[in-house]
């Protein structure tokens, strides 16, 4: 029964609320990015499932290592420029320079443009070179060819992502994030199934195969442009009028307009590079300890398919299912830079350290758990969602799961050296990370038996090394002081707690029920319900906490009424 007090705490949540000065409005921008980066993952997964099952693993590998070579394309042609369009506009924005940040998207365009058609036609061109000579798969080829046109249209299309984000709305990208998943789900099913049916007797079958998963990127990339594009137009009148309205306020007051077309393409470089170079080595890591790999045991006597039923399994499967709750921390990015850019603009320290705080402790509440539940449910969730499985994939998951931790808390640290304009800082950490973990994976691969296991121990290794790195730069840069029980050691101490009954649960349904997909999906359930009572008992969030977090009136007013708070 509700005393008298809480009465009033709950008809004032929401004013609570609203009135807050510093509180988590990026939180509540990066939730809706976050909710349709996990619709946008949860598809994702749902169609990898049936792809893989119709190409089989060693057509998942063609398409792993195609997709990682399109990868790094796109980081050194595009990638970065969302957030670097994002960072330079809400500086704009927030001081109401509307002219200039029209001007700054129109030059992200143009290099979108030039820089997408550059290196489609590289990727598109050298298709050949880049699969035979580096990585001893001629599988390859087609699947890369087919993703080279791709590039392109990302390009443009994370110009238009940024130009919304720097705005500080993220529901045209969200929107059009899962509109694009949806098309590249269905066409990736309908296409890898039609190639592999038309070339069933050809010896390159399942590198057709692996060529119809990646039209279905190309289809729902283009989705996704005409899409944002078609916004635009809605949105662009409005545009106008703000920059009208501050062109007569300029002339009114006699100011002069120093930002010339030069000055913003010169800023956007040295933005883009940066970033480009951050998020290359970034994904780097990942083609060159594939490129290690296949050497390696190709040297060893590995057969080309054996190296890419391995590597499939790697990537189809674990890189899979560890990249739906990374997107949480990639979301709660995007939206922290452009809030935290304000902040840096206005001069603002105690809510920067109130962000990044809120940031940290808001990904590390869903990473923890999720890590512990990939890992205690590792087979029962394989079961679940593939077919053939053998006993490498459970181990691979359920080892590497802990990697979504390292991997939220590098990615949320690096959003906040890139807010605060050390743009080059996480460039070096990741350097120094990838010269590490380079020799790591060729000893592990050469004096061990370990095979596909050592490129799980440096996927690991990796992020741990950038986040104790870029915490150090953090705190030095900032004078944030990470707080570690109720940040670390509560949703630690949650999540074993909550990992021993999801294995009890799922154990005690299969015996009722004999079926692993009731069981599976019984036991996380009950394990959601546990870890959040735990939170509450052990008192990891206040409730002026919870109303920075997304729905946070929401959730205080439904935990008060259950007496969880």
């Amino acid at each position: 029964m509700r005393t008298p007090s809480d009465q009033p705490n709950e008809k004032t949540a929401g004013n609570e609320a609203r009135k807050r000065q510093h509180g988590g409005n990026f939180l509540a921008q990066g939730s809706i990015l976050a909710v349709s980066g996990i619709i946008v993952r949860i598809i994702g997964l749902l169609y990898r499932v049936p792809v893989t099952n119709i190409i089989g693993e060693q057509g998942s590998g063609y398409y792993q290592v195609a997709y990682e070579i399109y990868n790094i394309a796109l980081i050194l042609s595009s990638y970065s420029l969302p957030l670097a369009v994002s960072k330079l506009m809400a500086a704009r924005e927030v001081e109401k320079k509307y002219k200039q940040s029209f001007r700054l998207f129109v030059c992200a365009m143009a290099f979108a443009i030039v820089s997408g058609l550059l290196m489609s036609l590289i990727i598109f061109l050298g298709a050949g070179f880049i699969a035979e000579k580096f990585f001893d798969m001629p599988g390859v080829v087609i699947p890369l060819r087919v993703l080279a046109p791709t590039i392109l249209v990302c390009a443009i299309l994370g110009v238009l992502r940024g130009f919304y984000q720097g705005k500080h709305t993220m529901i045209p990208t969200a929107l059009s994030q899962i509109l694009e998943q949806i098309v590249n789900a269905a066409v990736s099913v309908g296409a890898a199934a039609i190639l592999m049916k038309k070339y069933a007797n050809d010896p390159s079958v399942y590198s057709h195969g692996a060529a119809g998963s990646t039209l279905g990127t190309f289809s729902g990339a283009l989705i996704g442009l005409i899409f944002l594009a078609l916004v635009y137009l809605a949105y662009r009148p409005t545009v106008l009028k703000q920059i009208r309205r501050q062109e007569r306020k300029d002339q009114k007051e006699g100011l002069v307009d120093e930002e010339t077309w030069g000055a913003i393409f010169k800023v956007l470089i040295f933005t883009i590079i940066p970033v480009i170079l951050s998020q290359t080595i970034y994904q780097i890591s990942g083609v060159l300890n594939t490129f290690l790999f296949n050497k390696i045991m190709s040297a060893k006597g590995m057969d080309e398919s054996t190296r890419s039923t391995l590597t499939g399994i790697y990537g189809s499967k674990y890189r899979t299912l560890i990249n739906v709750p990374i997107a949480i921390s990639q979301a709660v990015e995007t939206a922290m830079v452009p809030s935290l850019v304000a902040s840096v603009v206005q001069k603002d320290t105690q809510a920067i350290q109130k962000k990044i705080g809120n940031a940290v402790k808001f990904n590390m509440m869903i990473a923890i758990p999720a890590a512990v539940g990939l890992s205690v449910l590792a087979k029962p969730i394989i079961n679940l969602l593939f077919h053939n499985n053998t006993e490498v994939a459970y181990t691979i998951l359920r080892f590497g799961a802990y990697a979504v931790i390292f991997y939220a808390l590098s990615t949320v640290y690096n959003g906040v050296l890139q807010g605060i304009n050390r743009m080059s800082v996480p460039v070096k950490h990741s350097a120094i990370s990838l010269g590490i973990n380079l020799i790591l994976v060729v000893l592990l691969l050469r004096f061990t038996g370990l095979s596909i296991f050592s490129l799980v121990v440096v996927n690991i290794m990796f992020p741990l090394i950038v986040s104790i790195l870029n915490w150090i730069s953090v705190r030095k840069e900032t004078g944030y002081e990470q707080e570690l029980i109720t940040t670390f050691a509560m949703p630690l101490g949650s999540s074993v707690a909550m990992g021993v009954v999801a294995w009890g649960m799922y154990q005690l349904f299969y015996l009722i029920f004999k079926s692993n997909a009731l069981a599976c999906l019984g036991a996380i359930l009950i394990a959601v319900i546990v870890y959040v009572i735990m939170l509450c008992v052990l008192r990891c969030f206040t409730k002026e906490e919870l109303y920075d977090f997304p729905m946070g009136a929401r959730i205080v007013k439904i935990l008060t009424r259950f007496r969880l708070l």
